[in-house]
């Protein structure tokens, strides 16, 4: 399958997916010769919408998990719990998927503790091996097991960060918010709302983008933009459902929401 092919074709059978560069042809490479892959690019972008998509066009089942600060590296690999009176092993998320040859995606990875990263050095090398200190056992991944993670750059600081050692185990991918036009096309296809009316909401979330590192820490994302174009076609007024779906989850300050509402009656009409 060609570039040109994967960036303009949408099954609807899938989890709806608009690509905008190769980056499924890159999933598919990776899959195919067992690599793992690293999605960098802001929140509400489309990273893990992308990899459910591919996911079932792999035709392989999908463990998500949302790292946290809490997570540890028992939380993906399993542990031993007592049941009825015996311990028993129960497998992790992570085990589960090397075990099925599914999909492993580990949403903002560095948010994880430390401990996390090493458990998947030697999953994430040519070794493929996923060892279990507690069980004895190591155990090798099938060729359709494969393992995916993501993380937000610009959340990024000195004690959150991924390690060479780990990033260079990766093939990456960066992801930005889709062309203005690919992104009203996104917006109508997920609210239903039309496109006509999905173009005045698309302008106005790239006018917040533009304010970022300014008034905003972060810009309107894409997710925000389905979340108001759902309500305004459930009957919400345009105003109302901006300033519930994209002004009040951007900021607290009520000199900056006011600004934001501004800008949105005079982009909306």
């Amino acid at each position: 399958m060609d570039v040109a092919t994967v960036g303009t074709t949408v099954d609807e059978n899938l989890p709806y997916y608009l690509p905008n560069g190769d980056e499924c042809v890159v999933f598919e490479a990776a899959f195919r010769h067992q690599l793992p892959l690293l999605l960098k690019g802001p929140t509400g972008c489309g990273k893990t919408r992308f990899v459910a998509h591919m996911a079932a066009r792999m035709g392989r089942p999908l463990y998500t998990v949302s790292c946290h600060d809490d997570l540890t590296a028992a939380d993906l690999t399993g542990r031993f719990l007592l049941k009825g009176g015996e311990t028993i092993w129960s497998d992790g998320p992570l085990t589960r998927a090397v075990r099925e040859g599914a999909i492993c995606y580990l949403d903002e990875i560095v948010e994880a503790r430390k401990d996390v990263t090493v458990v998947l050095h030697p999953l994430s090398d040519d070794r493929r091996v996923l060892p279990l200190e507690r069980t004895g056992e190591a155990i090798t991944a099938p060729s359709t097991f494969m393992l995916v993670a993501s993380y937000n750059p610009g959340y990024q600081n000195v004690l959150k960060s991924l390690k060479p050692s780990t990033r260079q185990r990766f093939l990456a991918i960066t992801f930005d918010f889709p062309p203005a036009e690919s992104e009203v096309k996104i917006v109508s296809a997920e609210s239903g709302l039309p496109l006509e009316k999905c173009r005045s909401l698309v302008d106005l979330g790239w006018r917040f983008r533009a304010l970022k590192n300014q008034d905003l820490d972060e810009g309107a994302s894409t997710r925000l933009l389905v979340y108001c174009a759902t309500l305004i076609r459930s009957g919400i007024p345009p105003i109302n459902a901006i300033h519930s779906a994209l002004i009040e989850p951007l900021s607290d300050d009520d000199d900056v929401k006011a600004g934001l509402m501004e800008i949105a009656r005079a982009t909306i009409g």
